[in-house]
Formats: C-alpha cells, sequence, structure tokens
C-alpha cells in the first residue's frame, strides 16, 4: 500500500487526477487547494461549476484546519453515523475556489477507508472525492463498469481494492453555523 500511496502523491503534488477506492463508491479526485487540477474533474465529468463535489480530509484536526467553524453536533454525527456521512460546512478555508459553492459553503467528509485516510495524512491536504461518471449517467457500483472515458481522463488508477463493490453513497446532511441542520441526502 505504501508503494500506490507515494504514486498517487506524486500524481496529486502535479496537478494530475486520480481514481481511487474511497469508503464510499470509487472516486476521482485531485488536490483540493489546486484550482487548475478541480477544473480538470469538472470538464472530465462534463459537470457545471455550480454543482459542489466532495473533499475528503484524515482527521478532526485537518477538518477543523479547514472550516472556520465546525458545529459541536458534527462530531456526534460523525461518530455516530452507520454508514458515510459527508456534512455540508459554511466558511471554508483554504479550497480552491471553484469548489466552494456559491454560498461559501463546502461539502467534507472524515475518510473511514484506510487508504485514504493513509494517503491524505501523508499529502498533508484535503483531497476531491467525487463518483466516477460522466454528469447524468449512473454511478458506477464497481471499478469494472467504470467507462472508458474516465479511466482514460485521469492521470493514475490506484491499483488497490478493484474487486471490491462499493455502491453505497453519504449521507449529506448541511449544518449552517446558525444552528440549521438540513438532511440533503440520506
Amino acid at each position: 500500500m505504501t508503494q500506490e500511496i507515494n504514486k498517487t502523491i506524486e500524481v496529486l503534488k502535479s496537478g494530475g487526477l486520480i481514481l481511487y477506492p474511497t469508503d464510499t463508491v470509487w472516486g476521482i479526485g485531485c488536490d483540493a487547494t489546486n484550482e487548475d487540477a478541480v477544473q480538470k474533474i469538472y470538464e472530465l465529468k462534463k459537470r457545471e461549476i455550480s454543482k459542489g463535489m466532495i473533499c475528503l480530509v484524515a482527521n478532526d484536526y485537518m477538518l477543523e484546519k479547514h472550516v472556520k467553524k465546525v458545529p459541536e453536533v458534527a462530531y456526534d454525527l460523525i461518530d455516530l453515523a452507520t454508514k458515510p456521512i459527508t456534512i455540508v460546512y459554511d466558511e471554508p478555508i483554504g479550497f480552491a475556489k471553484n469548489l466552494v459553492n456559491n454560498d461559501n459553503t463546502i461539502a467534507i467528509r472524515v475518510a473511514s477507508d484506510q487508504f485514504c485516510q493513509y494517503l491524505i495524512n501523508k499529502f498533508k491536504k484535503p483531497i476531491v472525492s467525487t463518483s466516477t461518471n460522466i454528469t447524468n449517467q449512473p454511478t458506477p457500483r464497481n471499478f469494472f463498469e467504470i467507462s472508458d472515458a474516465i479511466l482514460k481522463g485521469v492521470d493514475y488508477v490506484v491499483d488497490l481494492q478493484k474487486d471490491k463493490d462499493n455502491c453505497v453513497s453519504s449521507t449529506i446532511i448541511k449544518l449552517g453555523n446558525d444552528g440549521t441542520v438540513k438532511v440533503i441526502r440520506e
């Protein structure tokens, strides 16, 4: 796994796109602080910039470093969730401008997958995690359903967990700094 992490980090540092297994579905990723790399994902997925993408962080410390104020309830939601949970936070810090939503929010998930945690910890920055489909096409349930257009459009495919079926999407909840809670996707 160390060799895969090192290869993946080289690609991320160079502004490239990766295809990698996550705690939910296979994802397309890049350095979440690199505006050019984020733009490449929008182009590959044929996705409008107004549609946000999820970012992964390795732990609570990294979350706190990249969000102005993490509501206390967020920690309970993360700890008690029975499946991966993505939370939309107000006032993100340090992300690529084209990744931050028009209302100054961003969707972040603390990764629970061991590979993702090691990768993000060693990279020391959040990474994008968006599904491996072209916009308006179904999300592939496993590696072998990923289209050739996506496979050819990334710079590196992580050679781990290709036989694993991961068809669970994360729950998405918006937590406002004003105390509002809104379930976006169960």
